[in-house]
């Protein structure tokens, strides 16, 4: 190499000073990696043999393979190879590595810009070994922070890299320090008594003393200089008390500690490190928008210095940021899950991280004993705490998902046995960064990381204190969920909502085990029927027909009977199942019972039902007496919902048998009553969710656009549509929306003839549907995107793949099936045609 500077991406390799910089940033290299990389660059484009670039870094030195293979891992991570696309260094298998970035070689050395060496001031740093990512901002933060303060501690759960963070701003104020920053590593130090004289011996001070604290101070009283005091947790005490002495003895000393706890000392500044961000759970997440998270690039980078040609895409970036999400955004879970990817793949990654705290190890022998797996991580922590600390934080595991001051009080009243205790009990483990508090909403929510969790719950089986636990835990939802149920019928849906459906992984976790062996049925039973509105809401429509089906097995198979019960399961899987027989079956058992209990509530929600049950499957004369029943019913009640249903219920029958002056009679005098009540009407249409499963506005308007059209007045219907769609997608309600699509606004866009809006609500409506898992709905969508297919003139391969995906929703939808004689009717009203019933 003839001296000239080469570029290469963002980086200048300066050989003959031994310095990479990216900018004007100096690029911590080891000598190994430094030499390699020289060696590659010199000869970019060309296969450079192992056995070269072996003489090349370790002259005269007989070396293994994986030596080689150890050093090039370390430069790829230092250069960010494959991060946003970036390639440099490449394996060629049986013969050696090829540097394929474009390099430019510098005629001279740029005199204005001319590179400033590294810092000569005295330090122990370690150089890194592989690239920071995402804590650009901590660090930034951090060195302002030392800039005005003289002790700051990096506090964060175990393998949440507050180590990595630490060394980077130690680095970066080494010119702002006459005498060095120095490492003192007190991970490895048992007793407390022996910090001061860790300090020293890494100062190589010698202090001969029974005490060697006040010749510590002295030594240090007339020096410039940053500690960095890692691993503090263990010893803190014995930390917090050298801390006050220094800051009081030797001012020009600054200390930066990193703790899974503060140090808890007058001056201390503290800075909570949060994890790497993670995208949040969404359908269609593509790679571009997946590598923008810090989480998904440290994950990308360090599965492709393994796997070469693993590159992110649109396929497997939503189970890459799964992975990251599940993992919780921790560097060290991610730097443990990624060499997996080589043997299981990503999907096999994603699958089997119910295992974490088994899978999630480290390969490399150098790691610290307590960075090993991520259950020695939190094993050191957890053997930090006394014996009623470990008993809570064990006891918590059994919350998924997160939970309140109230939950853990319930739940966990042995050692917390009031709210109070409960507080205090979670502000030390918020403390000590075992559990993670959001203080964002209206009360403060408490949860446990993943791995955390993982490590409780196995805790608290080989206690046998988890039936116990899980039996309170499911006892309290029941509760909780009752008295849900009873607020769904008197409070907003927005403020209900904020309050419950963060409950939905806790409401899992309890049925899970009433239903398991020595579990409580009838615990999980009650549940079951009083968490129906929060799924109906969400549109978890599946979710809540498993779960009614197996409530209603429990209950069959019981020694009581309780009919009562058996009715609200009943109108709950009629009312989320996507099986014709099952609903027309569900609705009709629903009716029987609650007339025999002479339950209105119940004979409306299952009339209002088998109505629906009738039309969708296209027996629109068959549903005509149960919609006049519920209407005849309604109105020998007061109940302003129900009447204003009972005039959409009879507007919708008239319309179906071709009746549209009638029907637009009722649905116009269901809106006029809708419009004099807007007073806590907010409410009545979560009521209308609940109980007949669809908002009552949005149904009305939608069949009263249909009979518009019917009638002729093609331009108000696609108006009132245009109207409906803003105020169906502000709902919220997936299944409400989906119907609207299905039932107005993609049959209307292909009567007028508007394929371009047919073909924007086709694919909302399929977007919709197989985000929340409604194949009922989804059928349909595949249904409306075959028309335009026909339309535009033929099948072709990617829509008969696309067919592929319908299929199986229509095989899931056996009420779509059902329905074939109504979808033909509204082919044959898009072409125009004539229909008879």
């Amino acid at each position: 190499m003839d001296g000239r500077p080469i570029s290469f991406g963002p980086y200048r390799l300066l050989a003959a000073q031994r310095l990479l910089l990216e900018g004007d940033r100096p690029v911590r290299l080891g000598s190994r990696a430094f030499d390699i990389l020289a060696a590659l660059v010199e000869r970019a484009g060309e296969v450079v043999g192992k056995e070269q670039l072996i003489a090349r870094a370790w002259p005269q030195t007989f070396v293994e393979e994986a030596n080689l293979k150890m050093q090039v891992s370390a430069l790829r991570r230092a250069l960010g190879d494959g991060h946003g696309g970036n390639r440099y260094v490449i394996t060629v298998p049986g013969r050696g590595y090829n540097f394929v970035a474009p390099v430019r070689r510098e005629e001279t050395l740029r005199a204005a810009s001319a590179p400033q060496a590294p810092s000569t001031k005295p330090h122990n740093l370690p150089f890194a070994v592989t690239r920071m990512i995402g804590r650009d901002y901590a660090v930034a933060a951090l060195v302002t922070r030392l800039s005005s303060e003289r002790l700051v501690t990096v506090v964060g759960a175990g393998g949440i890299g507050k180590t990595t963070v630490a060394l980077a701003v130690a680095e970066r104020m080494m010119a702002s320090y006459e005498h060095g920053v120095w490492l003192v590593d007190l991970a490895p130090l048992g007793d407390p008594r022996l910090v001061a004289s860790a300090v020293a011996t890494v100062l190589g001070l010698e202090i001969r003393a029974e005490d060697p604290l006040p010749g510590l101070i002295t030594a240090l009283r007339d020096r410039r200089m940053l500690l960095l005091f890692d691993n503090c947790e263990h010893i803190i005490d014995a930390v917090a008390t050298l801390a006050t002495a220094l800051l009081g003895g030797a001012p020009g000393v600054s200390i930066l500690a990193t703790s899974r706890e503060p140090l808890g000392v007058a001056g201390e500044r503290e800075y909570r490190l949060a994890p790497l961000g993670s995208p949040q759970a969404s359908h269609g997440l593509t790679a571009g928008e997946a590598a923008s998270f810090p989480a998904v690039q440290l994950f990308v980078e360090r599965v492709t210095a393994i796997v070469e040609d693993f590159a992110l895409n649109d396929a497997n970036a939503p189970v890459a940021a799964e992975i990251c999400r599940r993992l919780d955004g921790l560097p060290l879970a991610i730097e443990f899950a990624a060499p997996r990817v080589e043997v299981l793949g990503v999907e096999g990654l994603a699958a089997r991280l119910d295992d974490s705290l088994q899978l999630l190890g480290a390969r490399r022998r150098t790691t610290v004993p307590r960075h090993r797996t991520m259950q020695a991580v939190v094993d050191w922590s957890y053997g930090l705490l006394g014996e009623d600390e470990q008993e809570f934080l064990r006891s918590l595991g059994i919350f998924a998902g997160g939970f309140t001051v109230e939950a853990a009080a319930a739940v966990v009243h042995d050692v917390a046995k009031t709210n109070i205790d409960a507080i205090d009990r979670l502000a030390d483990l918020v403390a000590k960064s075992l559990v993670a508090v959001d203080v964002s909403g209206a009360k403060p929510r408490f949860r446990l990381l993943d791995t955390t969790r993982a490590y409780a719950l196995e805790k608290l089986t080989t206690s046998s204190e988890r039936e116990r636990i899980a039996r309170r835990h499911a006892e309290y939802y029941r509760q909780l969920f009752a008295i849900a149920e009873a607020e769904a019928q008197a409070r907003a849906a927005g403020d209900w909502m904020a309050d419950y459906a963060q409950e939905i992984d806790n409401l899992r976790a309890a049925l899970d085990w009433t239903f398991s062996l020595g579990g409580e049925p009838s615990v999980g039973v009650a549940l079951t029927a009083a968490a129906v509105p929060l799924w109906i809401r969400l549109s978890l429509l599946e979710e809540c027909r498993g779960r009614a089906k197996q409530a209603l097995g429990a209950l069959e198979s019981g020694s009581t009977e309780d009919p009562r019960m058996a009715m609200r399961l009943h109108a709950a899987l009629g009312a989320s199942t996507s099986e014709a027989s099952e609903m027309g079956a569900a609705f009709t058992e629903t009716l029987d019972m609650a007339r025999r209990l002479g339950d209105v509530v119940y004979q409306l929600r299952a009339l209002s039902g088998l109505s629906y049950y009738h039309n969708a499957s296209g027996r629109f004369c068959t549903a005509q007496p149960f919609a006049q029943e519920f209407h005849a019913l309604a109105l020998r009640g007061s109940d302003r919902n129900d009447l204003m249903f009972a005039e959409r219920i009879m507007g919708v029958a008239e319309h179906y048998v071709g009746d549209q002056m009638t029907a637009r009679h009722y649905l116009e005098r269901g809106m006029a009553q809708d419009a004099v009540s807007d007073h806590g009407r907010d409410v009545g249409r979560f009521q209308d969710v609940v109980r007949f499963g669809t908002d009552l506005r949005i149904s009305t308007r939608l069949y009263l656009a249909r009979a518009l059209w019917m009638q002729g007045f093609a331009d108000q219907a696609v108006r009132m549509v245009e109207r409906i769609l803003g105020e169906a997608q502000a709902t919220g309600h997936a299944a409400s929306q989906c119907l609207f699509l299905t039932s107005a606004a993609c049959p209307i866009a292909f009567w007028v003839g508007d394929q371009a809006a047919a073909a924007r609500y086709t694919a909302m409506l399929i977007d919709l549907s197989r985000q929340h898992a409604l194949p009922f709905w989804a059928a349909h969508g595949a249904r409306f995107e075959q028309v335009l297919v026909i339309k535009a003139g033929g099948l072709d391969s990617a829509s008969r793949r696309r067919d592929g995906q319908g299929e199986a929703d229509r095989r899931r939808a056996g009420v779509a099936g059902d329905r074939n004689r109504a979808v033909r009717a509204e082919l044959l009203h898009s072409r125009g045609r004539p229909t008879h019933r």
